[in-house]
C-alpha cells in the first residue's frame, strides 16, 4: 500500500472513531439527569420534569438546582442538579429517582459556560435566571415559601421561565 493509501485509511479511521465518540456524547447529553446523592431505589420515588422558557439564543449551558427548605436559603446541597446545552425558546430537563417532598428550583443560563452566575460590580444579575412558580427576587432572591411545590411519587411538571433574559443580552452578555 502506498503513502496516499495508507493516508487515506487513516483518515477514514479517524473519521469512525470521531463518528462513534459523537454518538456516545449524543446519547450522554439526552439522558435524563439523575438526583444526586440518593438511595438507589425507585420504590416510592417522584420524577419531574421541568421546562424552562424565554431561554436566551446566546446558548450556554442551563443549570439547575432542586433544593429542600433546609439547603435552600444558602444554596448548600441541592437534592438534584443538571446541567444541560441551553436550548433558546425552551429547554426541558428530566431529574429522575427524587423522594417525594416539598421543594424550589432555581436555574440560571450560564451564557460563557465558567459555572457560576456573572454579576455586576452592584452584584446585579448578567445572566439570566429563574425560580420555580416563577416567583419574583426583590433585593434578593424569593424565600423558600414563594418558590416552593410539593413534588409528589411519580411523574410530575413544572414549568418556569427565566427572567432578565433581555437585560443580560443587551448587556452584550
Amino acid at each position: 500500500m502506498d503513502t496516499i493509501g495508507r493516508m487515506s485509511l487513516l483518515l477514514l479511521a479517524s473519521f469512525w472513531l470521531l463518528m462513534a465518540s459523537m454518538a456516545v456524547a449524543a446519547v450522554w447529553l439526552v439522558e435524563p439527569a439523575k438526583a444526586v446523592g440518593l438511595a438507589a431505589t425507585d420504590h416510592g420515588t417522584a420524577n419531574l420534569t421541568v421546562h424552562v422558557g424565554r431561554v436566551s439564543p446566546r446558548g450556554g449551558v442551563l443549570r439547575l438546582g432542586v433544593y429542600d427548605a433546609a439547603n435552600y436559603a444558602d444554596d448548600k446541597t441541592p437534592v438534584a442538579t443538571a446541567d444541560v446545552p441551553a436550548i433558546a425558546g425552551e429547554t426541558t430537563v428530566t431529574l429522575t429517582g427524587l423522594p417525594p417532598g416539598r421543594y424550589a428550583i432555581e436555574a440560571f443560563q450560564d451564557f460563557n459556560s465558567n459555572g457560576k452566575m456573572d454579576s455586576s460590580w452592584l452584584g446585579l444579575p448578567k445572566e439570566p435566571y429563574g425560580f420555580s412558580r416563577d416567583a419574583k427576587p426583590f433585593l434578593s432572591k424569593p424565600g423558600f415559601d414563594a418558590v416552593a411545590f410539593e413534588l409528589t411519587q411519580g411523574d410530575n411538571s413544572q414549568t418556569m421561565t427565566l427572567q432578565n433574559s433581555q437585560a443580560a443580552a443587551s448587556a452584550g452578555f
